[in-house]
């Protein structure tokens, strides 16, 4: 969280691919290093460091992507980014099953390294995106021609002074911009809540209260992320389509349907199959944040508005476990996935009436 947040002001300042490249390069190397701890405080102190990393990875990313591809496909193409997400948890499965048995678990952390060479192709061989680039060019100038003594237009100054606000600044920067801000920090929230909640508890669910074995476990996990890749496809697609706000409310509305259905389901089949269709909705949602928080702030604020917003919701969401937790032990699992059906159709309410469509917006 603490990463998302720095990182995301400085790659407004400093240029997306400089920070992108560092954000690669700190995970890498602080999750490489967990190999030589000595203990577990050692261990949790390079887990915060690579933490800084991974959490501003994300924004930026999406920053990168939102501010080359164009409107009719923007939503697709940060599906494509949020489907990478999928595709890393599967290949860090394989490679648990892979590198463990021989290696142990020094020698998993130990191929974390490997991501870094990302590092020199992300910076070597991406390019600054052109609107920032002449954004920042226009700012440099506009100083300048103050510096000279020159008499700015009024459009000039305005444009000067938008240029030199604090990034931050910018989502909080009148009453109508922080409405959008708080509104889509809830969506985030409810994302990062439902699934960190679903993925850290269904799994004991069914091995407890279900009877599954750790091995079938493995397909249900396989199954589940399938439907998580499938959903995030076709929210990307709906998103281009029929615009942000009903792909939002229709899985909103799914999900929470699916969530309270699948606490209820019976037999291994059913809870096999019904992983699929839960993912598919809960996590599909996925694919349109970058598209909708790019799309709501300028270049001056935007990877600081995709960090800082979706960071935000990982530190809310990580409360999920310990809430979901508790309201398990006090009033059983269905109670508490209750809950968390609710909370879904809450975030419905919130886009229903707070977020505006953005299809077709032309990023500057």
């Amino acid at each position: 969280v603490l990463g998302g947040y720095l990182f995301g002001i400085f790659a407004d300042y400093f240029g997306r691919v400089h920070t992108f490249s560092l954000t690669i390069i700190i995970f890498s190397i602080f999750t490489g290093a967990c190999a030589f701890a000595d203990n577990v405080t050692h261990l949790n102190i390079l887990r915060f460091l690579a933490g800084l990393g991974l959490g501003g990875e994300y924004g930026i990313g999406m920053t990168l992507v939102s501010e080359t591809w164009p409107a009719a496909k923007r939503a697709r193409a940060t599906a494509g980014v949020a489907m990478g997400w999928q595709a890393g948890a599967v290949l860090a499965a394989i490679l648990a099953a892979v590198v463990l048995p021989d290696y142990g678990w020094r020698g998993l952390f130990l191929v974390g390294v490997i991501p870094a060479l990302l590092a020199a192709w992300a910076r070597h061989g991406i390019k600054e995106p052109p609107m920032w680039v002449k954004r920042k060019e226009m700012k440099k100038e506009l100083a300048a021609r103050k510096e000279r003594g020159e008499t700015l237009t009024a459009e000039e100054e305005e444009q000067l002074e938008e240029a030199k606000k604090f990034p931050l600044a910018h989502l909080f920067a009148s009453p109508s911009k922080t409405v959008t801000t708080l509104s889509l920090t809830v969506m985030t929230s409810v994302q990062n809540f439902g699934y960190y909640g679903i993925m850290v508890w269904l799994p004991m669910i069914l091995l407890k209260e279900h009877g599954l074995t750790t091995k079938s476990m493995s397909g249900w996990m396989i199954v589940t992320v399938i439907g998580m890749i499938a959903g995030i496809y076709v929210f990307g697609y709906l998103c281009d389509r029929l615009g942000r706000k009903i792909p939002y409310l229709i899985f909103y509305i799914c999900a929470a349907a699916m969530v309270y259905i699948y606490v209820n389901l019976g037999t291994p089949v059913a809870l096999l199959f019904g992983g699929a269709f839960l993912g598919f909705f809960c996590n599909g949602m996925m694919a349109g944040y970058g598209t909708l928080l790019s799309e709501n702030y300028t270049t001056d604020a935007r990877s600081t508005a995709q960090n800082f917003i979706f960071n935000t919701g990982r530190a809310v969401g990580g409360f999920a476990p310990a809430i979901i937790g508790a309201l398990a032990q006090s009033h059983g699992f269905s109670a508490a996935f209750a809950l968390l059906s609710c909370v879904y159709v809450a975030a419905a309410v919130n886009v229903l009436f707070f977020i505006k469509d953005t299809k077709g917006t032309v990023i500057r």
